[in-house]
């Protein structure tokens, strides 16, 4: 389960963990315009852990995710503007 919430400067989404026991802490992901943050309570320490992803970083992980084992550098595909 997950929610979406449009905040000021961010889109907030909270990913709730419904699999087996023992459940993950749930998982905040705030997208502003130059970064993303991905955040978790860690219970042990009792503290919020952070992630903080670069646009081309999150880009890069999209794409891993549907990728086999190996080395890769995306490049963006020319415009007509180009060129």
């Amino acid at each position: 389960m997950f929610t979406i919430e449009h905040e000021f400067d961010a889109t907030v989404i909270t990913l709730i963990d419904e699999g087996k026991r023992p459940l993950q802490e749930d998982v905040t992901i705030n997208a502003f315009a130059e970064c993303v943050t991905v955040e978790q309570l860690d219970p042990r320490t009792d503290r919020v852990q952070m992630v903080t992803f670069s646009p081309e970083q999150l880009r890069d992980l999209a794409a891993a995710l549907d990728l086999p084992e190996g080395v890769y550098q995306l490049r963006e595909a020319p415009t007509d503007q180009d060129g």
